[in-house]
């Protein structure tokens, strides 16, 4: 008996020992590999979208590949629906998740993040012809487009909204031109972008929340991988540094956005 517990006493701490050492092991895990596999929405524009050819592009999937190059391998982009996104790291689907992904408490508490690489906050959305919401308060009882667990989501149901679930961005303003919902409760420099592209489409900004202001995003990761965490932050001040970032935030926002 004694020898049994003996047996199952080394296999244990075996386990644990070999736990963070592959853990922090993963940088070279992908370096090994020559591939960065990055989880994206790719329905989520300017940060991940398809364009007119079909091509997967955006101001983060520009980022993510800057990264890759930066740590001397490809980037590989699988895409997931936004409510499943974040857990398709548990199951190893890919290294990392960028699609501006606001670093929160509880989502520190289970993974590790870059430091932040862009800031927005969040905007509530309505036709141009609506009279009726002028703040979040009156979304109380009215019908907002949003992904689930998204913080802009989050938002609007504390605002009493009764929260119409979508996959991503686009669907929400599908919804809400069709007269479908209310109201979206979205991202500032997503709506900006689809301005800029479609100047003559009948939306609006009702009110700006405040408190979102500082709202940060970073490149979320598995916990445990000190290795890669550094390796991505040092990729990513490099890319502000050389102009890189610079380059990528004109091209999808038309100003610089670093922090």
């Amino acid at each position: 008996m004694k020898a049994i517990r003996s047996v199952l006493l080394a296999a244990l701490l075996s386990a644990v020992a070999a736990a963070p050492a592959f853990a922090a092991d993963e940088l070279a895990q992908i370096k090994s590999s020559g591939v960065f596999r990055v989880g994206t929405e790719g329905t989520y524009a300017p940060f991940t979208y398809h364009d007119e050819t079909g091509k997967l592009t955006g101001f983060d999937v520009d980022i993510a590949s800057a990264i890759a190059q930066r740590l001397g391998v490809k980037p590989q982009f699988v895409e997931g629906k936004w409510d499943g996104l974040i857990a398709g790291l548990d199951v190893n689907r890919y290294d990392a998740v960028i699609n501006e992904v606001s670093i929160t408490d509880a989502r520190k508490a289970k993974y590790d993040f870059s430091t932040p690489y862009i800031a927005t906050h969040a905007v509530l959305i309505v036709r141009s012809d609506n009279t009726t919401i002028h703040s979040f308060d009156d979304l109380k009882g009215k019908k907002s487009a949003n992904t689930l667990t998204s913080n802009f989501g989050k938002l609007a149901a504390s605002h009493g909204a009764d929260v119409v679930p979508v996959q991503g961005f686009n669907e929400s303003i599908d919804l809400l031109t069709s007269g479908r919902v209310d109201a979206t409760v979205n991202d500032s420099l997503s709506f900006l972008d689809f301005q800029k592209h479609k100047p003559d489409a009948k939306l609006k900004i009702a009110a700006s929340d405040t408190s979102t202001a500082d709202d940060q995003s970073g490149v979320l990761i598995r916990k445990g991988s000190p290795a890669l965490r550094e390796a991505i932050d040092k990729a990513l001040a490099d890319i502000k540094a050389d102009g890189t970032y610079a380059r990528i935030s004109q091209k999808y926002f038309g100003k610089d956005v670093s922090q």
